[in-house]
């Protein structure tokens, strides 16, 4: 089987004369659900835009290590679901997959299913294929971008607060997906819900001050989890919207 890791290295990002990140370092492999924890402002978007390439850090660099050899992580090898998705509204979820899955072709990628296998993946019914993505609820767009991540299945998979615009029975659905999909993905999530966070992760990173910290395995199980996650959070000074 195929290692993968994501390294951080000492990866720093300012905005103005705030400093956003601070020399942030973590390791990550394939094969986990990670969930990025933080107030509000501490950074989380920012460390997501860095790895996908949106925002350019200041300093650092985030590597891919495949079986051994280390190179530069790219574009490409991230699939990032948006908390606001971005998507073609004037299409329908067919016609889009179906154009996606063309230009990937183009790209050489080998395409492993059929449109309507992809949609049967995320449990979207025939006439939700068929609808207008503009009238697609939140939690329907989310979905559409998972699939897109189906085909193209990139190392790497940023989620910004899933699952939070879900119904109890799709959310249950999209857990299950997030589980079958760690064994050849590196997960990791941010969210502020802490329940969600002890449910479906299997590691959890906590982003304070400027960094990141492991959170151990035995106090994600524990009883304490939700005070002792709030204790270290607490002193955070934050600003909104970073």
């Amino acid at each position: 089987m195929i290692t993968i890791q994501l390294v951080l290295d000492k990866i720093t990002k300012q905005f103005n004369e705030k400093q956003v990140l601070q020399g942030v370092e973590h390791r990550f492999e394939k094969g986990k659900i990670y969930g990025l924890l933080g107030r509000n402002g501490a950074g989380k978007t920012t460390l997501f835009n860095c790895l996908s390439g949106e925002l350019k850090m200041d300093s650092g660099q985030s590597l891919l290590v495949t079986d051994g050899e280390t190179r530069e992580l790219r574009e490409q090898d991230v699939g990032y679901v948006y908390s606001l998705p971005i998507l073609p509204e004037f299409l329908t979820g067919y016609e889009f997959v179906k154009f996606f899955i063309e230009v990937t072709r183009r790209q050489q990628v080998t395409i492993d299913h059929s449109i309507d296998q992809y949609f049967d993946m995320m449990s979207m019914a025939e006439e939700e294929r068929h609808r207008l993505i503009k009238g697609y609820s939140h939690g329907m767009k989310n979905k559409l971008q998972m699939l897109l991540f189906l085909i193209t299945k990139p190392p790497v998979i940023l989620l910004d607060e899933p699952l939070t615009s879900f119904d109890v029975i799709v959310a249950l659905e999209m857990k299950k997906l997030l589980r079958e999909m760690k064994h050849n993905h590196i997960l990791i999530f941010s969210t502020h819900i802490l329940q969600l966070a002890s449910d479906l992760c299997d590691e959890l990173v906590i982003l304070n001050h400027g960094r990141l910290s492991s959170v151990s395995p035995e106090l994600l199980r524990s009883p304490e989890f939700e005070q002792s996650i709030i204790e270290l959070l607490k002193d955070e000074s934050h600003v909104e919207g970073s």
